[in-house]
C-alpha cells in the first residue's frame, strides 16, 4: 500500500502572486521598515548635531529638491534600460549615501552640510528608483486578480511604514538615530539583492529609442493623450500640496494649541495608516466596475481633515476622520493603479509613472513654505478651511470629466505597444482623447 505524501507546510501563494511580485512585495516591506525609521532619524541627527528646526527643513529640502528634479529623467531611464538593473543600481546609492550618513552620526563628526549632501544622494536615488519600480510592479501581475495584487502590496508598504515608525521611533529612544539609519542601509542592501532575483526574461526587448528628449515627449504624449490621466494628475498636483501642509504645518500647531500636543496628534497620524491597511483589505475583495469613478469619489473625505482642525474638533472625532480617510485612500489608490496597468503600455509605464510622481510631489515645498505665511494673512482656520474646498472643488472637477466617469474595468493582460488589450462583451470603451 502506497502511503499518501505528506501535506506541504510551506503556505501555497495565490496564482497571481508570481515570483517577480513576491519578490516586488518583499523588498518593498524591507524598504518601508527602514525609511519610516530613517527619516525620524534623520530629523533627531541634525538635532543632536546641533541644529534647530529650520536645519531640520534644510535637511529634508535637500532630499526633495533632487528628487523632483530627476524624477522625469528616471522614467524615462527605466523604460530604456531593464528596469530591475535601475531598481538595484539606485538602491545602491540608497545604501551607500544612508551607511555614510550613519557612520557620521555614531562618530559623532556629522555636520549639517553633509547630512543635507546625503539627503540629497538619497532623494537622488528616489527619483530614479520609484518609476522603475512602478512600471515594474504594474508589469508584473496579469489579468483580473491585478486590482487584489495591487491591493496586498500596497497594505505591506503600509503595514511596513507604521511598523517601521513605531519600532524606529523605539530603537532611536535607546541606541541613538545613527543606529537606524545603519538599519536603513542594511534594509537597502537586502532589498537591493531580493530585486536583482527579478526574472525579466519574458519582457519584450525595448526597441532603441531616439535619445532622452524623445522619450520624454513620448511619455508626455501618452499623459495629455488621456483626459482622466492628465486632469487626475493635475488634481493631485494641489491636493497632495494642501494636505501636505494641512498635515505637516497646520496639524501639529493645532495639536499643541487645542488637542494637548504630539501624542494625540500621533494617535491621529497612526488611525490613518490603520485606515489604509483595512482600505488596503476592503479592495482585495471589492473590484469597483467603475475604477476611476469610485476612486475619484473616495478622494471627497479627503477634505475632512483640515475641516476638522479648522473647527476643531476634539481628539476622538479626529482620530474617527483620520481612519476614515485612510480607508478611503486606498480605494482611490488601488484604482489609480489598476487604471494605470490597463490602459498604459508596458513600454511605457515607468515614464507615466514619473509624470505622476512629478505632479504628486512638486508643489508639497511650495505649500508647505506658503502655509505660514497663509496663516498670517488669513489665520489659521481660514487657511484650513480654504484647503478643505481645494479639496472638494478640485474633486468635483475631476468628475466631470467624461472618461473618469465612464473607464470600466475589463479583463485584460497589460497593454503592449502596438496591440490593444483584450476587452470582455461588457467593456465600455474609452476614448484615449
Amino acid at each position: 500500500m502506497t502511503t499518501p505524501p505528506a501535506p506541504s507546510l510551506r503556505p501555497r501563494r495565490p496564482a497571481w502572486a508570481g515570483r517577480n511580485y513576491t519578490l516586488l512585495t518583499a523588498a518593498a516591506v524591507v524598504t518601508g521598515l527602514g525609511n519610516a525609521g530613517a527619516l525620524i532619524a534623520a530629523a533627531f541627527a541634525v538635532l543632536e548635531a546641533g541644529g534647530d528646526g529650520g536645519d531640520v527643513g534644510l535637511v529634508a529640502a535637500a532630499r526633495t529638491l533632487p528628487l523632483v528634479a530627476f524624477l522625469l529623467i528616471g522614467g524615462a531611464l527605466a523604460d530604456r534600460l531593464p528596469r530591475h538593473r535601475v531598481m538595484v543600481a539606485a538602491n545602491s546609492l540608497n545604501c551607500a549615501s544612508q551607511a555614510v550618513f550613519a557612520v557620521l552620526v555614531l562618530s559623532g563628526e556629522a555636520r549639517l552640510w553633509q547630512m543635507a549632501v546625503l539627503s540629497a544622494l538619497g532623494g537622488t536615488g528616489q527619483a530614479f528608483f520609484s518609476p522603475a519600480a512602478e512600471g515594474m510592479l504594474l508589469s508584473s501581475v496579469t489579468g483580473e486578480q491585478a486590482a487584489r495584487a495591487f491591493a496586498l502590496f500596497r497594505m505591506g508598504m503600509n503595514g511596513a511604514q507604521i511598523g517601521g515608525a513605531a519600532v524606529g521611533g523605539a530603537l532611536i529612544a535607546v541606541v541613538g538615530p545613527g543606529w537606524m539609519l545603519a538599519v536603513d542601509a542594511a534594509a537597502f542592501a537586502i532589498a537591493g539583492a531580493l530585486r536583482a532575483l527579478l526574472d525579466v526574461s519574458a519582457v519584450a526587448r525595448r526597441k532603441p529609442g531616439g535619445g532622452m528628449l524623445r522619450d520624454l515627449r513620448e511619455g508626455w504624449h501618452e499623459v495629455i493623450g488621456r483626459p482622466w490621466l492628465w486632469s487626475i494628475i493635475v488634481q493631485f498636483a494641489i491636493v497632495n500640496a494642501v494636505v501636505g501642509a494641512a498635515e505637516s504645518v497646520f496639524g501639529p500647531l493645532v495639536a499643541e494649541d487645542h488637542l494637548g500636543g504630539a501624542r494625540p496628534w500621533g494617535f491621529a497620524l497612526a488611525a490613518f495608516g490603520a485606515g489604509t491597511v483595512l482600505g488596503g483589505l476592503l479592495m482585495m475583495r471589492w473590484r469597483p466596475r467603475r475604477l476611476l469613478l469610485a476612486g475619484s469619489l473616495s478622494i471627497l473625505p479627503l477634505a475632512l481633515p483640515a475641516a476638522a482642525l479648522a473647527v476643531p474638533v476634539a481628539i476622538p472625532a479626529l482620530v474617527v476622520v483620520m481612519f476614515l480617510v485612510g480607508v478611503s485612500v486606498e480605494v482611490f489608490g488601488v484604482s489609480w493603479m489598476t487604471a494605470l496597468h490597463q490602459e498604459i503600455p508596458e513600454d511605457k509605464l515607468s515614464r507615466v509613472s514619473a509624470y505622476d510622481w512629478f505632479g504628486s510631489i512638486a508643489m508639497v515645498p511650495v505649500a508647505t513654505a506658503l502655509a505660514g505665511p497663509a496663516e498670517e494673512a488669513f489665520g489659521r482656520s481660514a487657511s484650513l478651511w480654504g484647503c478643505s474646498a481645494l479639496i472638494l472643488v478640485l474633486t468635483l472637477a475631476v468628475l466631470t470629466v467624461p472618461d473618469v466617469r465612464r473607464l470600466r474595468r475589463r479583463a485584460t493582460t497589460p497593454v503592449v505597444e502596438g496591440g490593444p488589450a483584450a476587452t470582455d462583451a461588457a467593456t465600455e470603451p474609452v476614448s484615449p482623447r
